[in-house]
């Protein structure tokens, strides 16, 4: 048996992991009912399961139990090494900071949200990192209202979500951790080293102090190309595990998870996805060839400046399926060079050469080969101008 993801109500455009995959996540809880690490919802063998998917085999439970299936196939939610989950899942089993770096598009965030949903059962403890982003986000902040008419009382405290985390024993993500000023990320390196947070103002009271339920950790998110921007001490570093969150290997996966993502997407619109496999073929293979500089033939190609990701290749596939949808009058086809050139100009405008060498390059050269598909394309390169 599978589970069908709910569709979002009409007054939402998606549901956070732990909604969107209850029935999977209340499965798992009752299927594997070995040791688990404390405060957490799942064993750290059902995280895994819940994230890499169960291989297409049904898992059966030990017993019946109302309300949940004898049976259950747990879909895959993550493309790419389970080995990377793994650790994943064994560094927040151990309480310490999970850091996931990588390219932008790698599905970084998604991960984080999939981990924290399985391990705590909410994933909406989370920090947006940002050049604005203060120290309060990490700490706590006030009600001034209540504040001003009581004094500073715990009742007049407001829990940032690192404090929430902390007091309730759950995950806290912080997404974009490299965005923040140091000085606000440095806010971290006493929480995830002494796991508590004083509030000097409460002194006087037994609230003064906040002090980390079991369970407690802290994943976060830094993009490779804000090196630079804001990087981290040393001292939060090995506060961290790190680990790299590289893009999809293989060709069909990655094909797949585009055309699946992109369906969502489009009925999200309100229309069916009307793409043929033949076109998202074309775009996954163009995505991937300037993304790695040779192409599945073995040619060369100039790399753009700009991050060909697979988040980019979904929203283009998208893009593709809401015009197939509502602007039905032409081929879609002929659209796909143009948004392929929104993606390339994002960053350096010299990367508009290099896509136009690209269609010179390997583009005509299948289409001297006989692909009907490439041809068409080809004969759309005026339109790259």
């Amino acid at each position: 048996m599978t589970v069908t993801a709910p569709s979002a109500p009409a007054d939402r455009q998606v549901l956070p992991a732990e909604e969107r995959h209850a029935a999977e996540l209340a499965f798992l809880a009752a299927h594997d009912t070995g040791p688990r690490p404390p405060g957490w919802a799942l064993t750290p063998r059902a995280v895994v399961t819940f994230v890499c998917g169960s291989d297409g085999t049904e898992l059966a439970l030990p017993k019946r139990r109302a309300g949940l299936p004898a049976k259950l196939a747990i879909a895959p939610k993550f493309v790419g090494e389970r080995a990377l989950v793994e650790r994943c899942v064994v560094t927040l089993a151990g309480e310490r900071g999970l850091l996931l770096t990588g390219e932008p598009g790698t599905a970084k965030s998604m991960l984080s949200e999939l981990l924290a949903a399985a391990v705590c059962g909410t994933s909406a403890l989370t920090v947006q990192g940002t050049a604005g982003t203060t120290e309060d986000a990490f700490r706590y902040g006030w009600n001034y209202a209540l504040l001003l008419a009581q004094g500073p009382t715990p009742q007049a405290l407001v829990d940032s979500p690192v404090l929430s985390a902390m007091r309730t024993g759950r995950v806290v993500r912080v997404e974009e951790i490299t965005r923040c000023l140091p000085e606000v990320q440095d806010a971290l390196v006493s929480i995830l080293s002494d796991r508590r947070v004083s509030v000097p103002e409460l002194t006087a009271t037994e609230d003064a102090v906040v002090s980390a339920a079991p369970g407690f950790t802290v994943i976060a998110t830094a993009n490779l190309r804000d090196r630079g921007v804001s990087e981290m001490s040393a001292a939060l570093k090995r506060r961290f595990n790190f680990e790299t969150v590289a893009p999809i290997a293989d060709a069909d996966a990655e094909a797949t998870l585009i055309r699946r993502q992109a369906v969502a997407a489009v009925q999200r619109a309100g229309a069916a996805f009307g793409v043929d496999d033949a076109v998202l073929d074309a775009l996954v293979t163009v995505f991937r060839d300037l993304r790695s500089g040779r192409s599945a033939e073995g040619w060369d190609v100039e790399r753009p400046g700009t991050v060909m990701s697979t988040a980019e290749a979904v929203q283009v596939a998208a893009s593709l399926g809401v015009a197939a949808a509502y602007l039905p009058d032409g081929d879609v086809l002929d659209l796909l060079p143009g948004h392929l050139l929104g993606v390339v100009r994002k960053d350096d405008p010299a990367d508009h050469a290099r896509l136009l060498g690209y269609w010179d390059g390997p583009v005509r050269r299948r289409a001297e080969d006989g692909s009907a598909m490439w041809r068409r394309l080809w004969d759309l390169r005026g339109s790259l101008r």
